[in-house]
């Protein structure tokens, strides 16, 4: 069983027992949380398509953790006017374990 659930404005392919980083979210490690804009619930053969969201499906997780990706570099430069500009950033992230999909 798999399904398509949406959060901080982007879209997961999520399994039970999977581990994904999502954006940061509002809750301890160790805590259980709840996604419930889901937009797609597939078993097997079978698929269960939202317009726009399932309804009654909801995909519980378990955060792991939340810690902060690597650094990317961004560089901006002007070729011949003596212009060069470097910035870094680092993303926030929280780690969550799936540990359930009720469609």
């Amino acid at each position: 069983m798999y399904a398509v659930v949406e959060t901080g404005g982007k879209q997961y392919r999520v399994m039970q027992g999977e581990t994904l980083r999502v954006e940061l979210l509002t809750a301890e490690p160790g805590s259980t949380v709840e996604f419930d804009r889901v937009l797609l619930v597939g078993t097997g053969e079978s698929v269960t398509v939202g317009s726009p969201l399932v309804n009654g499906a909801k995909v519980t997780a378990t955060v792991k953790n939340h810690g902060r990706a690597d650094k990317i570099r961004i560089v901006k430069f002007r070729r011949r006017k003596h212009h060069r500009k470097q910035m870094g950033h680092r993303q926030h992230y929280t780690e969550v374990e799936i540990t359930g999909i009720n469609a």
